[in-house]
């Protein structure tokens, strides 16, 4: 590691962190991409499965559809900037720029439709397309001239100085040094890490989030997480990892159905198996606590032709899809963070987030499907154009010690299983005004306890255990204050005052 200035620092290498290095790049900026990944899978991102959704001429539909998806909280001019930039985003950089084959239909696109989206508008490579965007993205921002990719690298901390960023503590292969940046992009993902059962990678720990809100920048709507109510629950989802039944499954026809072969869906909403995903999860939990396990039934569709990988999965499994498929909630997407505007500016200067740690508004309490990629896209490229432009100044890093004997290597993590199981029991799907309190108790004995020990010790498992612990304390805080169920928040007792966690 070498201490250096760069123009624009971005932290991630999802598609928002590769859309904000590419639109810095193209500004002029010379870029440092700093991300834990050492391979592509290591971000949410590669992960994502529906696809991307466009707007196809008619932005007013699909804004009507993200805002009643989000139960009526989105920003409505964060959802106008999003669906209005959408065309002309994926055509630039995703058509143009990395010549991506989405699916076809004859001669035309092949739109999918899904979930709580009143008309097919989003395009797919099979049910896999976060792989089949990320991997070019990577490969044309290493061969970009002004561009340097700093793999397997994490960012401890941010370096800051009276209110203004001035780029990252940054860490690889146990040695560390400050990154000095003109300006900072957060592009960290998600905090699937805080739940035992996520669609996440286990890279996922919340890092940006808690690095901002621990500097002083402002953070918004963290309660609200999404759960995706259809991911492998069969056997092997615990030893070989669960995978996400992808909505557009549903989208095509398939139905879900209780222990005793019931479709249940059309008894919790209009829209069945394509109501919003809040209300799904909430039916899926429920029908398998009420009668033991829930299955999608894909027999109305050919699901080895239409989603050969997911079958692929099943069959990895031993899971005869035909028979049936054991699925069930598990964390799957943060519709807050860290608190933007429509650029990607965060309340501390030079700070910039796009991407699952933002909070831009667009999502409100509930995201609509296939719009995570859409939103990490384009706002990850307005935050890239407008932190290009300025010159890093060196200030005083923080000094991190590692004075004491390393901790044993399952120290992170026994805490982590620690953590995860207070965020499962008491912050999931469905949340009671004690069980927050009690939560929140834990939590911050668990930070008291982390805090100790990165006042002598340096690690990057001990950081990202931090900013999981901050994560989760700042989701579990926001549910406590916020005594309204809305979306992906949802209070069990609605009756139950708000709690103070602080």
């Amino acid at each position: 590691m070498q201490e250096r200035d760069t123009d624009l620092l971005v932290v991630g290498s999802g598609i928002a962190g590769c859309a904000a290095a590419l639109a810095g790049a193209r500004a002029g900026a010379d870029v440092t991409l700093a991300t834990k990944a050492s391979q592509p899978e290591d971000s949410t991102s590669y992960w994502a499965q529906g696809g991307v959704a466009v707007s196809r001429g008619d932005p007013e539909s699909f804004k009507r559809d993200i805002i009643e998806a989000s139960d009526g909280l989105a920003d409505p001019e964060a959802v106008d900037v999003l669906v209005s930039e959408a065309d002309e985003a994926v055509r630039d950089v995703f058509v143009d720029t990395l010549d991506i084959d989405f699916d076809e239909n004859g001669d035309t696109p092949d739109y999918g439709r899904e979930a709580a989206h009143s008309e097919e508008r989003i395009l797919h490579v099979d049910a896999s397309t976060g792989k089949h965007v990320l991997a070019p993205f990577l490969n044309y921002l290493a061969d970009h001239d002004r561009v340097e990719v700093l793999e397997d690298t994490a960012a401890l901390d941010l370096v800051t100085h009276e209110g203004r960023v001035h780029g990252a503590l940054l860490e690889r292969d146990g040695e560390w040094m400050p990154r000095f940046a003109g300006a900072t992009v957060l592009a960290t993902g998600g905090i699937g890490a805080c739940y035992q059962r996520s669609t996440n990678p286990p890279t996922a720990t919340g890092d940006g989030i808690a690095m901002a809100a621990l500097a002083g920048a402002d953070v918004e709507d963290m309660e609200y997480v999404q759960f995706h109510p259809t991911a492998f629950a069969g056997k092997g989802a615990d030893d070989q990892g669960t995978f996400l039944l992808s909505e557009a499954v549903r989208g095509e026809g398939a139905l879900l159905r209780n222990a005793n072969g019931e479709r249940f869906m059309p008894d919790y909403h209009a829209d069945a198996e394509l109501a919003p995903r809040d209300v799904v999860a909430r039916a899926v939990k429920d029908e398998r606590e009420r009668t033991g396990e829930v299955t999608l039934d894909v027999s109305p569709l050919d699901f080895e032709g239409e989603f050969p990988d997911l079958h692929a999965e099943c069959e990895k499994r031993g899971v005869d899809s035909a028979e049936g498929i054991p699925v069930a909630p598990a964390e799957h997407f943060l519709c807050g963070g860290i608190d933007v505007d429509t650029e990607g500016r965060a309340s501390l200067d030079r700070l910039f987030a796009a991407g699952e740690c933002a909070r831009t508004g667009v999502h409100g309490a509930n995201r609509l499907a296939s719009t995570s990629l859409l939103e990490g896209l384009v706002f990850g490229l307005r935050a890239g154009e407008a932190a290009a432009g300025f010159e890093a100044e060196r200030v005083e890093a923080p000094e991190l010690l590692d004075s004491d004997p390393d901790l044993p290597e399952s120290f992170a993590a026994e805490k982590f299983v620690r953590l995860r199981r207070v965020m499962d029991e008491y912050v999931g799907i469905e949340r009671d005004p004690e069980d927050l309190t009690r939560a929140a108790g834990v939590l911050r004995r668990l930070k008291g306890e982390i805090d100790a020990y990165t006042r002598t010790r340096t690690s990057r498992s001990l950081y990202e255990l931090r900013g999981a612990c901050v994560s989760a304390l700042l989701v579990t805080r926001a549910a406590a204050e916020n005594d309204q169920s809305r979306g992906c928040h949802h209070i069990a007792d609605e009756e139950g005052a708000a709690v103070d966690a602080d």
